[in-house]
């Protein structure tokens, strides 16, 4: 079996090593190409990741390349984990909403719609030519905003399933929390990328007993400190949102706080700087405390498990939190909207499982950056100040004219060097 990772000199890359490295036997890798154009970076990356695979005694052959044709080359499966224009654009998504009173990010509101500009036109070259040199690879999206970048690669008819590390990462926590087994844990996980909520919470699988009330009630307080929102709102909401709907439900609060310390995207390529040292020590074996700051936990257990489940043998797990094409399964979403919820996974692709009715709570602001999105990919396809600006009018977090014009001229600006239209 051989695995590319594009964007392999990603400082997120050890992670995903070390789980390829521990789970071996789920997913038998036996070739893995790292592909990047940051020579330098991609050399420190990949002689952690052969270091690693040695200590765990993996037989696994690391190949290094910044030629996409040859990594990509009879891969049975490519993950994208590109980030177009570096930590230097993240920190431009973090900061110029900031002076319209907008949040400040990089996968939601004017940040994240300037991020989907850059990576859309860049990722279809990508899936395009993984087409051309290997027709039968599964594509899997982790770059963001993955809802987008997800829909863009499956309306181009491309084999794709989009992955992100909230839902895994709810799971740990609450099977931390309740002294059980993360397998034994089952979440009804609904919702758009970074915009889902924990619904339920499940014991051994999709049919089992629904202990999210009780596991509030007891851990209701941990819960909240986690995602930074008061307890009461949990325990008036009687469910758990993802940490990104603090940007929706505290969103004044949050742009107040924005505005008074470093940028997340500074603090990132501070860490990044310290890593890339790390990575260069010859000694240094196994990926180091530090990353686990970097974001991305558990990245690397639901890649492989999404990877194995894709490529057959049976080895992952039969239900998983992928994004993929809603096919009626939330029936207020055109069937073409890409969802984040559990979907039974094999060798043919994603099946969302049966969601029960959602609440209008979640439902409206669900159909809301369902439009944005839509008009997002529009902007990113083709191009246009209008459509950048009724994208940016259509979202939630912005939604003023003034501030949508003000925001468009200031994407555009920001971002001119990425924009083949400009």
């Amino acid at each position: 079996m051989k695995l590319a990772v594009v964007g392999g000199g990603s400082t997120y890359t050890p992670e995903l090593i070390d789980g390829f490295a521990r789970l071996r036997d789920t997913l038998p890798v036996e070739e893995l190409v790292l592909v990047d154009p940051a020579a330098e970076r991609l050399e420190l990356v990949g002689g952690l990741a052969r270091r690693i695979f040695a200590r765990q005694g993996h037989g696994g052959r690391i190949v290094t390349t910044s030629d996409l044709d040859a990594g990509i080359d009879g891969a049975d499966a490519v993950l994208l984990q590109l980030r177009v224009g570096g930590q230097a654009a993240r920190e431009q998504d973090e900061t110029w909403p900031l002076e319209c009173g907008c949040v400040g990010q990089e996968t939601t509101g004017a940040g994240g719609l300037a991020k989907a500009l850059r990576t859309v036109p860049v990722v279809l070259d990508i899936a395009e030519r993984v087409r051309r040199t290997n027709p039968g690879a599964w594509i899997i999206d982790f770059t963001n905003p993955v809802g987008i970048v997800t829909r863009a690669l499956l309306e181009a008819g491309h084999k794709a399933v989009g992955l992100c590390n909230v839902a895994i990462g709810f799971q740990r926590k609450f099977a931390g929390l309740l002294g059980i087994a993360p397998v034994d844990v089952h979440l009804d996980h609904v919702g758009l990328n970074h915009l889902t909520w924990e619904t339920g919470v499940r014991l051994g699988g999709p049919e089992g007993e629904d202990i999210l009330p009780k596991l509030l009630a007891v851990h209701g307080e941990a819960v909240a400190t986690d995602l930074r929102l008061p307890r009461h709102v949990l325990d008036r909401l009687g469910v758990v949102p993802s940490y990104y709907l603090r940007y929706y439900y505290a969103h004044d609060e949050v742009v107040r706080e924005q505005r008074t310390k470093p940028s997340r995207a500074a603090e990132v390529a501070a860490m990044e700087r310290e890593l890339l040292k790390m990575y260069g020590d010859p000694e240094l074996a196994e990926k180091p405390a530090l990353l686990g700051k970097r974001g991305g936990a558990y990245y690397s257990e639901a890649a492989v498990d999404l990877a194995a489940s894709l490529l057959g043998g049976g080895a992952g797990s039969p239900y998983q939190v992928v994004n993929t094409y809603n096919k009626g399964t939330l029936p207020f979403l055109p069937d073409d909207a890409v969802i984040e919820v559990q979907a039974a996974v094999g060798s043919s692709g994603a099946t969302p499982l049966p969601v029960p009715s959602v609440d209008p709570l979640y439902a409206g602001l669900m159909a809301n950056v369902t439009a944005y999105e839509d008009l997002a990919l529009q902007a990113a396809l083709h191009g246009g100040r209008e459509r950048v600006f009724r994208a940016l009018l259509a979202h939630p977090l912005v939604g003023q004219y003034a501030y949508a014009d003000a925001l468009t001229d200031q994407l555009i600006a920001h971002n001119r060097e990425h924009l083949a239209w400009t």
